[in-house]
């Protein structure tokens, strides 16, 4: 971001009645990252607002659209999930998961190399969300320990899909250093443009620097580490940290071959090797200590050599040596192959976590509890409304979890059972009707009322939003009453073939998606040898299945640079 660029603090807006931002925590040249709260839904988000003055750039604004609506499809445990996309003439911004965390490059630079395991347990994770995301036909393009985030649990968040390959554009533009070049693959370096391999070779460059401390390539200008990462070969991690088995390092060579072909082809051929070697240590683990499991016992002399007494004693000592060597060779083997799953797998599982005491909700008043933004933050209510004339509109009857319980303290919040009195007064159901289920139950709730939820099939409605409710909006009932909330699950799931859109007019390309049946999901443009106008590329490879009505985003020619 230029430095004489002011960034405009919207700091105590509202967003569409919903969002309240309430700090910067973010900046980019493109745009700028609040935290926030959900009123909504009660709970905080994270939310990306495009900068003013690039909200004119119709290129890059249509781009950001496309890029957002793509992403939002995603649902992925290790990836920042997007929860909403809006657009207008004043605001075009992205509501995301506030992920508590930091980036895995800030947790490098603090520890160093990391352990081999901790870099093989990171990596999974990765490999997991890219896999995820390239099935569907998104391509990240900028992978990078500055766009992964890593949770207090161990857990890692890949952040910005699409996003952050446009941001790295501003910098580009005005002329600014970049990370990303020290990640780059081989064939965006030379221009060309990137697929799902691409994202394997920058995941390959993040395993190096993970397990050495050290990047790949480095050199006095971005052109000269370009030109190392397509000509050069990397220094072998082993000759950095020979405690790297050399089955981890052949598995991230291959993933940062130069070579597109000798690469990885998709992520699960990439977590298929991580997990046989995974499993290859864990047997080496046992067969070496089943290897200390029995001493040799000296021979016994021949009973004809001894007195009867002498034989018994014999046998006897005989006997409790060769139980005591047994044992012992059990207890070892259970010693070692607890060492090693302790070490491995369970260290993260059982790692101590922050605990607190749960309070005495009881005797509150509700509305009090979820306006407070502490107890906000740490817990989520689920709440039953009964009518009691005995006590106050409000007033919480009882909880579950009972109070005084220890629990653990994690990036989700708590989830807690309330029983909340109401009075036998009448009361208007509002309308939910094309809301998200998740807002109408919420909104329901807020008014009083218990929520029941019952599945409908509809080519209509868009999946998860309400259909209708009964009794219906507007009718008065008593408040503790129960809603029923037909809820759509979409259409009957029909599948088609995906057609190949390259080489045809982007007008073309529209219609042939219809006659498939296929959503048009919106257009990016780039510099490319094709005659402007003509589809390069297709969010959802050609010739695969997919669901009708699948959302399809093109990338379109600008035609060739000059």
């Amino acid at each position: 971001m230029n430095e004489n660029q002011e960034t405009e603090n919207l700091s105590g807006q509202l967003l569409d009645g919903r969002y309240e931002l309430q700090e910067i925590i973010g900046e980019g040249g493109m745009a700028v990252v609040y935290r926030a709260t959900d009123h909504r839904l009660n709970r905080p988000v994270a939310v990306k607002i495009m900068r003013r003055e690039m909200i004119g750039d119709e290129e890059f604004r249509s781009r950001f659209c496309a890029e957002s609506h793509a992403v939002a499809m995603l649902s992925n445990p290790n990836i920042v999930a997007v929860y909403d996309v809006s657009h207008s003439d004043e605001n075009e911004y992205i509501v995301m998961e506030l992920v508590d965390g930091i980036t895995l490059k800030q947790y490098m630079e603090k520890k160093g190399p990391l352990p081999w395991r901790e870099a093989l347990h990171f990596t999974k994770q990765i490999a997991r969300a890219l896999g995820h995301a390239h099935e569907r036909g998104i391509i990240h393009r900028d992978i990078k320990p500055q766009n992964i985030m890593l949770l207090r649990d161990g857990t890692i968040k890949v952040a910005d899909f699409g996003i952050a390959a446009l941001e790295n554009e501003i910098h580009e533009s005005n002329g600014e250093a970049i990370g990303s070049i020290h990640y780059i693959a081989p064939e965006q370096a030379r221009g060309l443009l990137p697929d799902t391999r691409s994202d394997l070779y920058s995941l390959g460059v993040v395993m190096y620097e993970m397990l050495t401390g050290q990047l790949p390539y480095t050199g006095e200008t971005l052109g000269e580490i370009a030109i190392k990462h397509m000509n050069a070969d990397p220094v072998p991690p082993r000759q950095i940290i020979p405690e790297i088995p050399e089955e981890l390092e052949t598995v991230t060579l291959k993933a940062m071959c130069a070579d597109m072909e000798r690469r990885y082809q998709n992520a699960g051929e990439l977590l298929q090797d991580l997990d046989t070697f995974t499993q290859n240590r864990l047997r080496q683990q046992e067969e070496e200590a089943e290897k200390l499991e029995t001493p040799e016992v000296a021979p016994i002399r021949s009973s004809s050599e001894l007195s009867r007494d002498s034989y018994r004693r014999r046998r006897r000592r005989s006997g409790r040596v060769s139980f005591l060597a047994g044992t012992f060779g059990v207890l070892v083997t259970a010693i070692a192959l607890f060492v090693f799953l302790w070490n491995f797998w369970l260290r993260d599982i059982f790692a101590p976590a922050e605990r607190i005491f749960l309070p005495n909700f009881v005797g509150s008043n509700y509305d009090s509890l979820i306006n407070d933004p502490t107890i906000r933050s740490l817990y989520h209510f689920e709440v039953m409304f009964v009518v009691n004339d005995t006590a106050q509109p409000g007033e919480v009857l009882a909880q579950s979890p009972n109070a005084g319980r220890s629990m653990m303290v994690t990036p989700e919040k708590i989830d807690v059972h309330l029983t909340v009195s109401t009075n036998d007064s009448m009361t208007q159901v509002p309308n939910v009707i094309n809301m998200d289920y998740r807002s109408a139950s919420a909104v329901l709730r807020q008014s009083g009322f218990n929520v029941e939820l019952v599945n409908e099939v509809s080519d209509s409605f868009t999946k998860d939003y309400v259909i209708s409710s009964s009794p219906e909006a507007g009718t008065e009932i008593s408040m503790g009453s129960t809603v029923y909330l037909n809820v759509s699950t979409g259409p009957d799931l029909l599948y088609v073939n995906m057609p190949n859109l390259i080489g045809l007019s982007e007008n073309a390309a529209i219609a042939q998606m219809e006659m498939y049946s296929l959503s048009y999901g919106g257009s990016t443009y780039e510099q490319a040898e094709l005659p402007a106008g003509t589809v390069i590329g297709q969010s959802i490879e050609a010739f695969t299945t997919t669901e009708e009505h699948s959302k399809v985003i093109l990338r379109v020619s600008l035609g060739p640079e000059g």
